[in-house]
Formats: C-alpha cells, structure tokens, sequence
C-alpha cells in the first residue's frame, strides 16, 4: 500500500494527559419501550483502535449512530476532545473531528466518485487544502484515483467501501468510526480494508470500529468491548482477550 502523508486534524484535541479522546458514561437509547442499548460506558484513547464486538442486534450500530448524534440518547453523557458533545447537532459533531462511515456505505449513488469525495470535506473552506487532500486519497486508494468521473452507484461493493473510508477522511477527523466496513465484500478486499484500518492508524488516526468478523476485529485492536442485549458484558486489551470467551459471550453466558 502506498504511503501517505500524515493525517492533519481540523482541531487539536485540548486534553488532559490522562483523558480519553472519546469518553461515554451511562449512554442509553430507546425505541419505543425498547431498550437498545442500556447504560453503556466506553473509552476510545488517542490514536489507537477500539473495537465493539458482538452478534446480532447487540446494539453496536446503534451506540455508533447516538455518539455521531444520529440518534437521540434516552440518558448518558459524551465526552470527544475534552468537550461535553452530548447536545452537540450531527454536523457539529463533524466540525469537531468525528466522521463516521456507516454500515452498507451508503455512498451517494448518482454522484461521481470525486464529488461523493468532495462532499466529505463540505464543512470545510480551505480549497487548496481539500484539493490536496483529494491526492492523499488517490495515495491511500490509488483504484479511486482511476475512478475520479465514474458514479459512485456503478463501483464495485470494496470500491464503495474505499469510497466511504475516503469520504470519511475527507473531513479531516480525529476520530474514525467505522461500521461493519467488510460486510458482503470479497476475502481479498477484506484483507485490503483491515489493513487500511492498520495504514490510517499508523498515520495518527483514532479509530471506533464495529467488525461483523470478531477474530480480525480483535486482531486490529488495541481494546476491545464485548456488547450483549445493549450491554457491555466484558472488555480487554486486544492482545489480552480470550477468543473462546468471547465467543461464551455470543452464546449467551454471563461471565
């Protein structure tokens, strides 16, 4: 994979040495009486991979779409770069350095791949900076660079989730949320995705990441959390963590 330039973040998280880049406590989301996800806490540290793992239905979309303001919270509170984001609209919470590149893509189909990159960057005014950006995007996903005028709805399932990653990119985040980005794509594209995940990482990019394939999840990973019924049951290191007690967790033991 071809090197690309360091990822430069719109604003500079102001932290205190000890606090997470993304902290949430007690975050709950209802539908109807339905209780998604239930009183969750988390921590994302800067620059490293956390990932949520669990079956289906366990509330890891869910968590993804309340802490991008997708979705209302019933209780909790978020903390992102020292700054308590809970009220904060979704495209605020964008200008702030969270992007979120949703499950299924979603790219927009009808637009070309330039303008769905385009898009990514739009609460941003630095022109040249945004062109520039447009180039690191090409370095990091050199097919996209082939596919600059062509729909975004006639492009392979792996070449819209490149699409999706660079859109996401192109907002300049601090913070990289990433939802099932392997989902229906071929073995060889889901090595080359994983390891994108790795390549942005090393270029100082934190990353949230929901991965329907719980192994490689765990693989990537600097920390782990385990959801069951709209609950965090367990968590670990990456390198810590039982691969056979998790799946325990999956079957439905307590502990």
């Amino acid at each position: 994979m071809s090197p690309i330039a360091p990822i430069v973040h719109p604003i500079e998280p102001t932290l205190h040495p000890t606090e997470p880049l993304l902290q949430v406590a007690g975050l709950a989301v209802s539908y109807g009486r339905i209780r998604a996800v239930d009183g969750i806490d988390l921590a994302v540290e800067p620059g490293r991979i956390v990932s949520l793992v669990g079956s289906n239905g366990a509330g890891k979309t869910t968590t993804l779409m309340a802490l991008s303001g997708l979705l209302p919270l019933a209780s909790g509170r978020i903390r992102f770069a020292g700054e308590d984001i809970t009220a904060l609209a979704p495209e605020l919470r964008v200008a702030r350095g969270i992007a979120h590149v949703p499950e299924r893509r979603r790219v927009f189909a009808g637009m070309s791949v330039r303008e769905n990159l385009v898009l990514g960057a739009y609460a941003r005014g630095d022109a040249v900076d945004i062109a520039s950006d447009l180039d690191r995007m090409v370095a990091l996903f050199p097919r996209l660079g082939e596919r600059m005028a062509q729909l975004a709805g006639t492009l392979s399932g792996g070449e819209q989730q490149m699409l999706a990653i660079a859109r996401g990119l192109m907002s300049r985040p601090s913070l990289l949320i990433m939802d099932e980005p392997t989902m229906g794509l071929a073995p060889q594209m889901i090595d080359l995705i994983l390891d994108t995940v790795l390549e942005i990482r090393k270029q100082g990019m934190t990353v949230l990441l929901v991965e329907q394939n719980a192994v490689e999840a765990m693989r990537l990973s600097d920390h782990v959390y385990i959801m069951r019924l709209g609950r965090i049951v367990h968590e670990d290191s990456g390198a810590n963590i039982d691969p056979e007690r998790v799946k325990s967790f999956y079957l439905g033991a307590d502990s």
